[in-house]
Formats: C-alpha cells, sequence, structure tokens
C-alpha cells in the first residue's frame, strides 16, 4: 500500500512538472547569438554546407573528443566486466544453431551497400546530413548483420583495437597540430577550404569526420564482439 501511494506520488510530481514546462513553453521566433554566428559564418570559417557537422567538429572539437572518449571507456568496460563470461577456447560457436538461407545470402548481398553508405555518410558530412557519429554506426550494424548470419564468426581484436587506436591518435593529432600552426584545437585552416559544396572542400572537417567514424566503428564492433562471446558461455 505505501508503495503503491509513492510511486503515485512520484508520477503525481513528474506530471506537475511536465506540465509546468509544457504550459509555460514558448517557441524561439529567431536565432540566439551563439547559433546566429553559426549560421552566419559557417560557409565563411569553414566551408562546410552542414552546418551541424561545422559546429560539432571545428567550433565544438573539445565536446566531439570529449563524447568519443565516453564511448572509448563504454566499450572497455564493456570488454572487462563480460570478459569473465566468455567461453573458454575451443568452445566458439557451440552453442548455435546455423543461421537461415535467407539471412546468409541477404547478408552477403547488403554487407557491400552497407560498408559503401558508410564510408559515404562518412566523406559527405560536411555536405549533407551525416558524419562520423552516423558513418560510424551504419559500419558497425554491418558487422552486426554478419553475427546474425553467422553466429561462430569472431572478430580480429587486434584489428579492431587498432583502428580504433589509429584513428583516435589521428584525430588527437590533428587537434594538436592545429593548436600549434592554426587558431585552436582542430582549427579548420590546417588546409584549404577549397571549392564551397566539393567534396574536397571544408578544411580538414572531411578527414575528421572519417577518422571519427573508424573510431566509433570500431568501439561499436568491439562492444558487440564483446556480447556476442559472452552468449558462448
Amino acid at each position: 500500500m505505501i508503495r503503491n501511494a509513492l510511486i503515485g506520488l512520484m508520477l503525481f510530481i513528474l506530471g506537475s512538472a511536465f506540465l509546468t514546462l509544457t504550459m509555460g513553453f514558448e517557441p524561439a521566433t529567431e536565432l540566439n547569438r551563439t547559433a546566429a554566428y553559426y549560421a552566419t559564418h559557417a560557409q565563411e570559417e569553414v566551408g562546410a554546407q552542414n552546418v551541424v557537422t561545422a559546429v560539432l567538429i571545428t567550433w565544438r572539437g573539445l565536446d566531439t573528443l570529449g563524447e568519443v572518449t565516453v564511448l572509448f571507456l563504454t566499450a572497455a568496460i564493456v570488454s572487462l566486466v563480460l570478459s569473465r563470461s566468455k567461453a573458454p577456447k575451443g568452445a566458439s560457436g557451440s552453442g548455435f544453431l546455423p543461421s537461415g538461407e535467407l539471412l546468409t545470402t541477404g547478408t552477403k548481398m547488403l554487407l557491400p551497400l552497407i560498408a559503401l553508405l558508410g564510408a559515404y555518410v562518412m566523406a559527405n558530412g560536411h555536405l549533407t546530413p551525416g558524419g562520423g557519429f552516423q558513418g560510424g554506426a551504419i559500419l558497425a550494424s554491418g558487422a552486426l548483420l554478419m553475427l546474425l548470419a553467422d553466429p561462430s564468426r569472431r572478430f580480429g581484436h587486434k584489428i579492431i583495437h587498432r583502428v580504433e587506436s589509429a584513428s583516435g591518435l589521428a584525430f588527437v593529432g590533428l587537434g594538436l597540430l592545429g593548436m600549434l600552426f592554426a587558431g585552436g584545437f582542430l582549427d579548420n585552416k590546417l588546409l584549404p577550404l577549397g571549392q564551397f559544396g566539393a567534396l574536397f572542400s571544408a578544411g580538414i572537417i572531411p578527414i575528421v569526420s572519417v577518422l571519427i567514424g573508424l573510431k566509433v566503428g570500431a568501439e561499436f564492433a568491439s562492444i558487440l564482439e564483446s556480447l556476442e562471446e559472452t552468449e558462448d558461455a
């Protein structure tokens, strides 16, 4: 009885809070000072059509570094916590039933398209909606599809870790070069801006986007691999 009363009280408090926020909400009719600066100076300063990518990689590069670091720590913690639950050597895939023909054939057909889409989203993040995080998640979905089609498959941990480490070091290295030879961390003036709207434009943004995509994809693949190995136990 007391438990139900406490739950009802919490629901009432939350409902009242959300009702107050909803009743007092007024949509903004114009951009604030920071957003207006981003919108009006994106082409001139960073040369990117996609203002969101320009903000995340250039003006808020340290925030992006923090987000990537959090994802890395998540992958490391998952691997550490689940390491004791992995199956012993020689037992890999022993408890799995073979996948259906439809899933196996569909994986062979879709996997190249998924990889191509992931590469396109990463490389064109400065021109169209997308970028490194989205492209990396798409690449990781291909890894998930491979695991579903063949549960006994095992990815090379060394390859995943090398890709993750190399892309992370290159990302930080570009940021430090920006501090040494330009105006700050991940400053876009390290490379020429090029022609606005072209594939090879927007300075270092396409390079950083690809590096973020590889790092995110490798970290998601590492998490999936850890979870898959735990299922064997």
